[in-house]
């Protein structure tokens, strides 16, 4: 609703006054001054006649320069950036508490800062940090093992002062750790509201965009899984990017959910060692167990995340339900697919598993989407409820639609090429054409057929 204001508006000269009087003391005139309502939003519109407009440019007169890119030092994660940190973009590093987020951008800066020996003088790495001390991050970088001729260090929260410091020293990356720690003296709030957090980033936005400055910012993610709140940052930056893991193991993913400058499909694999992270230049290696372990229920599949493809292990442990209703768990995998999975098979096939639990597992903490893994996800239930063992040695790939048909995935041959890497020996798969393999290929048209194979 708009603001209602009351004045008072003389007769004889227009002029306002908030208060009565008898006497109008612009014009002199007496008895002239009546009580009028005035909306105070009419007091704040602008003469657009006046107002200076937007220059405008013609595309056609921008050079075409290539994309500056410099890399992080990490294969995995210039590969998820795609290709490296883009010079003057604005970078959004989110995760959980203690997952490793200062140690990933604190190796970032290592390397970034030896490779600036044969840059301009001053090109340097600045780190702002408002959670830890100078001692704290020079012990992190001397127990990482990295330089610090070229690091500079800021312990400030104010943005103001910390952009201020970077317009002037120019540096070829800036890292903030963390955005909810800063503050803008602008914004009459605490820091880490939402408020703060927005004005921070769009202020950090202006100086990668007009001092072509690189910016990192480390973002936590809250209780409700967000960062920062209700997603608030990640239409401001040009990139945001998800450091996961689990805790029953050394291996962190690292994906991106929004890039300006390449793929969000792209998936990391990195390594936490005493030295840092490490990437790992084979996925396959860490998410398929030993080739000699035949296991009731566990099936090989194949994943694409990105223009790669790796191997993961996916377990399935179907039994007899004690309860009224059968249960359905996924870890890793998408819980409605695996109730539609279990329906189709229930309907198109002899395998009746509408009085089964059925529990699923991606092995290695990952959570895929992928539609190859359907004919996996249903091998695996149908060789637990048999209980039948797959060779170490047989990899299945494959979607499966609604009629219990079996259809092809994309880039089939090259995962097939990942599993002859690995020494697979056999690949069922759907019914298509393909080049010649050195895998033994059995071609599935439908889920009856895969039953046919197991029984």
């Amino acid at each position: 609703m708009a603001a209602l204001k009351t004045i008072y508006v003389c007769s004889n000269c227009d002029a306002q006054f908030p208060k009565w009087s008898g006497r109008c003391l612009e014009c002199g005139s007496w008895g002239t001054l009546s009580e009028q309502i005035k909306d105070q939003k009419e007091s704040t519109k602008l003469n657009l006649n006046k107002l200076g407009g937007a220059d405008l440019l013609d595309l056609r007169e921008i050079k075409s320069d290539k994309m500056s890119r410099f890399l992080t030092g990490l294969t995995e994660v210039d590969g998820v950036l795609g290709g490296g940190l883009v010079s003057g973009s604005l970078i959004l590093l989110a995760g959980e508490p203690g997952i490793g987020k200062s140690t990933l951008v604190a190796q970032i800066a290592d390397s970034l800062g030896k490779g600036l020996s044969s840059l301009e003088k001053g090109a340097v790495v600045i780190y702002a940090s408002g959670e830890e001390s100078a001692q704290q991050v020079k012990d992190r970088f001397e127990r990482l093992g990295g330089a610090l001729d070229n690091l500079r260090f800021i312990s400030e929260t104010n943005i103001e002062k910390i952009i201020a410091t970077a317009t002037k020293a120019r540096p070829r990356l800036l890292i903030i750790d963390s955005i909810q720690t800063v503050y803008s003296a602008l914004v009459p709030s605490e820091a880490g509201s939402l408020n703060q957090i927005r004005a921070a980033a769009v202020k950090l936005l202006e100086l990668a965009k007009g001092a072509g400055v690189t910016v990192i910012m480390i973002g936590h993610i809250t209780k409700d899984g967000q960062v920062a709140g209700p997603k608030s940052l990640e239409h401001i930056v040009d990139t945001v990017i998800y450091l996961e893991a689990e805790k029953s193991n050394s291996f962190c993913l690292l994906r991106a959910s929004k890039n300006r400058f390449g793929a969000t499909s792209e998936l990391g694999v990195l390594e936490m060692t005493s030295q840092g992270f490490r990437g790992v230049a084979n996925p396959s290696s860490v998410f398929i167990e030993g080739l000699n372990d035949n296991i009731s229920g566990s099936v090989a599949g194949c994943v694409l995340e990105g223009a790669r493809p790796f191997l993961v292990d996916l377990q399935s442990l179907v039994s007899k339900t004690v309860f009224g209703y059968p249960q359905r768990k996924a870890s890793g995998f998408d819980l409605n697919r695996l109730q539609v999975l279990a329906a189709v098979i229930s309907k198109r096939t002899k395998v009746n598993l509408s009085s089964q639990d059925i529990i699923l597992n991606l092995v290695g903490g990952l959570r895929l989407a992928d539609p190859a893994l359907d004919l996996t996800a249903c091998a695996a239930m149908i060789a637990s409820f048999y209980n039948y063992n797959f060779s170490r040695q047989t990899i299945i790939i494959g979607e499966v639609g609604l009629g219990g048909e079996i259809r092809s995935v994309v880039r089939l041959e090259q995962r097939l090429k990942e599993a002859e890497k690995l020494g697979f020996k056999e690949a069922l798969i759907p019914d298509v054409a393909l080049k010649s393999s050195k895998l033994k290929l059995i071609k599935l048209k439908n889920l009856n057929d895969l039953v046919q194979f197991i029984k």
